[in-house]
């Protein structure tokens, strides 16, 4: 087995803690702060803060480039957050599924290449996984699979999860 490339693991990670805090707050910004919809979000966006702030930490410790896509990830994020915001609530919560489900397919894989190496980078992987799969649950729970082309928009928004992680790797 080859050895785990750390730098680019730490950027993919910063970049879509980045990406999911520009999600959540293009959804915010159309869902306001007072909705059922707006509270679990705001709940799951401060989480995805705090991840972020964790890997830009490490980024700036272990002097990892960051992805150079960030302007585009700023941009993306937030867009793709209004746009589900404004079809329907159930829409926003459709997003969180699909890409929680991309992420938790993502963080695994890191953990699988990982092994025994880096035990505290696993640690907080390991930790995010599970805060991620119950950002899942949570937006499962308050009807995701009930938003318009659910299928079809789970399907897009997974694909392009999965193009993001491979860009954010090298580039």
């Amino acid at each position: 087995m080859s050895e785990p490339d750390i730098k680019s693991m730490i950027r993919v990670d910063q970049a879509g803690e980045y990406g999911a805090t520009r999600i959540y707050a293009g959804q915010l910004a159309i869902l306001g702060a007072n909705s059922p919809a707006a509270r679990s979000i705001s709940r799951m966006a401060a989480q995805e803060q705090r991840h972020r702030e964790t890997f830009d930490r490490m980024i700036a410790e272990r002097g990892v480039r960051p992805t150079l896509l960030a302007p585009l990830w700023d941009r993306a994020g937030f867009l793709l957050g209004a746009v589900t915001a404004l079809i329907s609530p159930e829409a926003a919560m459709a997003c969180t599924a699909a890409v929680e489900t991309e992420i938790d397919k993502h963080y695994a894989d890191q953990l699988a290449e990982l092994g025994t190496a880096e035990p505290e980078l696993a640690k907080t992987i390991a930790e995010f996984k599970a805060e991620e799969l119950e950002h899942h649950a949570t937006a499962i729970a308050e009807g995701a699979e009930r938003a318009p082309g659910y299928p079809l928009l789970s399907a897009a928004i997974r694909l392009g999860c999965r193009a993001a992680i491979g860009l954010s790797k090298h580039i």
